[in-house]
């Protein structure tokens, strides 16, 4: 099968990380195509990138000229998942979601740790909204922008893995989520700082991509996901020059 992954912001090596790992989680026989939006901000933090980060991942994925079986939008809390259902008669699955409904199968409660405090809220909307907060002990942020993930990666480990004991000693979760798609990678430090199962949303997202192709299931398109009503567009795409 063929999985798209699409990094919700334009910056290269994040799409990278977020490939290498995707790659590492699947299966034989499972080809991942990582994906850069071709407009957009360089990270997102806030709820204009993420608006606009929406429209690039689902222009992105429907220029894509090759079949595919699944679709993984890989931003923590970003918008957008919704449109893609609507559009797609394949799975899609947001790492958001695949990270937390994962971690409720490994334990009572999770924490997600996340970058900036301001993505916080976001993070914490989008859960609501798939139903998976009733379980959610807290959204801790690392104080680290997206981009500073990359810039300095021992620094990272320590601001996340410290977030992340924290969640375990005073918010008494079991399990931690990673909260951005840049973090692909950090597992296996942050789970022996804690001791608890760390989830990251990528490779959940792989495996339950995964599982729904395999098992022959997608998108209900009954009500809520059918596909968009045929009507006229004002000058959208937009036209430049």
């Amino acid at each position: 099968m063929r999985i798209l992954v699409v990094n919700v912001n334009t910056t290269q090596s994040i799409t990278d990380s977020i490939g290498q790992q995707a790659v590492g989680a699947a299966s034989p026989g499972t080809e991942i195509v990582p994906l850069t939006p071709s407009f957009g901000a360089e990270s997102v933090e806030g709820n204009y990138e993420s608006y606009l980060a929406a429209i690039a991942v689902m222009e992105t994925v429907r220029a894509y000229p090759e079949p595919f079986e699944a679709v993984i939008q890989a931003g923590y809390g970003e918008h957008g998942r919704e449109g893609l259902q609507e559009l797609l008669d394949v799975p899609v699955v947001d790492i958001t979601e695949a990270a937390a409904s994962t971690a409720q199968f490994l334990g009572r409660s999770y924490s997600v740790v996340t970058s900036l405090d301001r993505t916080v809220p976001l993070i914490e909307d989008r859960l609501h909204t798939a139903g998976l907060s009733a379980r959610c002990a807290s959204v801790r942020a690392s104080g680290l922008a997206v981009l500073d993930l990359e810039q300095d990666a021992k620094a990272a480990v320590e601001a996340i893995a410290e977030q992340a004991a924290l969640a375990v000693e005073e918010d008494r979760a079991e399990v931690i989520c990673l909260g951005c798609g840049g973090m692909s990678g950090l597992t296996e430090r942050v789970a022996e700082r804690t001791g608890v199962p760390v989830v990251d949303g990528v490779t959940a997202a792989v495996k339950t991509a995964e599982a729904l192709v395999g098992l022959g299931l997608s998108t209900s398109k009954v009500r809520t996901y059918a596909r968009p009503r045929p009507k006229r567009f004002h000058n959208w795409p937009p036209t430049t020059g």
